[in-house]
């Protein structure tokens, strides 16, 4: 395993040597301490940037379970499963309009492509805070998907072509930190706003809805001055890296992995990545901790006010300590791998975690222990988020097949939501929801089986590399002789 890592390690020092294999006719004399300023130029400007959208867009998307306890659900009617009805059909359209998404953002441009997509949704977002009926909301549920289907995957496409490998990790980690913050932040907010309860004659709730439509379109139009092109794009970014740098940072990635160079778009080609057994291996791993993550998301407040017995303020407050938590524990656990070059152990270790907490949360007596079992529960979920994002992308090479797995990883993570809104059942409210408890167990589970499988045919393809038997994710760009399989 050393001799992998040795092998696949670039650092910003050593990558002096690749100058001069470099196609690329710029002089250019970037030394170590310029490279690092470069990169944290890159980690100011789009890390933080998609981060902060990506945050509004989970508190957009999540934002049901405030509005069901601020009155949504009497002033609409949403008795039976009608509830659960306005959570699933988000994810029909979000299915359906994410496989084009990575494409559609290679040709229009993420600046255009993400910050128009997101003042799509921030415009629907405020009106479903005018929704009059149950049936209207569906509608608008169904026009969100449709917007926010782009903008996942193509984030996750965009970061894994800026970044080496062994720096994905972190990078997804502060991505999805943001969205953490998004939860923790989003019930206190709700709350906040539920005070505005009969200002204009409107409810609580569907200020809720407005106010942070509102925030999602002012933050929209920022993405569209601040927003970054991928780094071998010939459309200028405003003030962003010099023509030199750029070519700097393309060429860093192309000696860690051989792919930056995009071969023209065909079907086929892109169609063929589904070939690989390995990619739906990772878009399960997806499903199984997004069916957690959702769950965890649009029942907790539910679980807390209805099954533990605290207030709808002191419920909608105590969202915020284990999501706080979650993203401690996430960012560690993945700056973990990346500096040990590690992916699957970090996937198991969370799903480890996410086993301890789900029965402390489902069976202890008592509802303090029980609220304490959520944080474990929180925590390994949302940190096999980026977890699994950055194993999924140390194991490809390829635009169009990276492409290819970043819209399934997210079409998975998408059916992951859907089995999400609905493990939770009002009528096991009784139980204390165990039918959806035994159902997230299920899914720690066959993720633990899953990493196992997909390390030991790692483990198999690097020895055979190796001695030189078989050459690793070929595809159609050249051969990168160096290339192995991160465990």
């Amino acid at each position: 395993m050393d001799r992998d890592h040795e092998k696949a390690e670039l650092e910003i020092g050593q990558f002096e040597q690749e100058k001069a294999k470099s196609s690329d006719t710029i002089d250019d004399d970037i030394d170590e301490q310029e490279g690092k300023r470069i990169i944290r130029r890159i980690d100011r400007r789009l890390v933080a940037l998609v981060g902060v959208l990506y945050c509004i867009s989970l508190m957009d998307r999540t934002n049901l379970s405030a509005g069901a306890i601020a009155g949504m659900n009497a002033d609409l009617n949403l008795v039976g499963e009608r509830y659960s009805v306005v959570t699933l059909v988000f994810f029909i359209t979000y299915i359906i309009f994410q496989p084009p998404s990575t494409i559609l953002i290679r040709k229009v441009g993420p600046r255009i492509f993400l910050s128009s997509i997101t003042l799509a949704w921030g415009a629907v977002i405020i009106g479903a805070g005018f929704s009059p009926t149950y049936e209207v909301l569906v509608a608008l549920r169904l026009v969100l998907g449709i917007f926010e289907a782009g903008y996942f995957p193509g984030c996750a496409y965009l970061l894994s072509t800026w970044f080496t490998r062994y720096e994905m990790g972190k990078r997804y980690a502060l991505f999805y930190l943001l969205g953490c913050v998004a939860s923790a932040a989003a019930g206190i907010l709700a709350f906040g706003v539920m005070q505005m309860e009969g200002l204009a004659g409107l409810g609580g709730w569907r200020w809720i809805f407005i106010i942070e439509g509102i925030l999602t379109c002012l933050l929209a139009s920022l993405g569209f001055w601040l927003l970054v092109d991928f780094p071998d794009s010939n459309r200028k970014s405003w003030r962003f890296l010099s023509d030199r740098e750029r070519a700097w940072v393309v060429r860093r990635v192309n000696a860690d992995r051989g792919d930056v160079e995009v071969p023209q778009f065909k079907m086929s080609r892109y169609l063929k990545s589904g070939l690989d057994l390995r990619v739906w291996g990772y878009g399960m791993i997806s499903f199984c901790s997004n069916t957690l993550t959702y769950s965890m998301a649009y029942f907790l407040p539910l679980i807390l006010y209805t099954n533990l017995g605290f207030s709808r303020g002191v419920s909608l407050c105590l969202i915020a300590p284990p999501y706080a938590f979650a993203g401690i524990f996430m960012f560690g656990m993945n700056w973990l791998g990346d500096k040990f070059h590690l992916r699957g152990p970090v996937l198991i270790g969370n799903m480890v975690i996410a086993l301890i907490g789900l029965p402390i949360l489902g069976w202890h007596p008592n509802s303090y222990v029980r609220y304490f079992g959520s944080f474990f529960v929180t925590a390994g979920s949302t940190c096999n988020i980026p977890a699994s994002l950055a194993f999924q992308a140390n194991n490809i090479r390829g635009q169009w097949k990276r492409a290819f797995a970043s819209a399934l990883w997210v079409v998975f993570a998408s059916i992951g939501g859907i089995a999400g809104s609905l493990v939770f059942r009002s009528q096991d409210a009784a139980t204390g929801y165990r039918p959806g408890l035994y159902a997230c167990i299920a899914c720690c589970l066959l993720t633990i089986v899953i990493v196992c499988l997909l390390d030991l045919s790692f483990y198999i393809d690097n020895k055979k590399a190796d001695r030189g038997e078989k050459q690793l994710e070929t595809q159609d760009e050249e051969v990168q002789q160096n290339f192995r399989y991160t465990y």
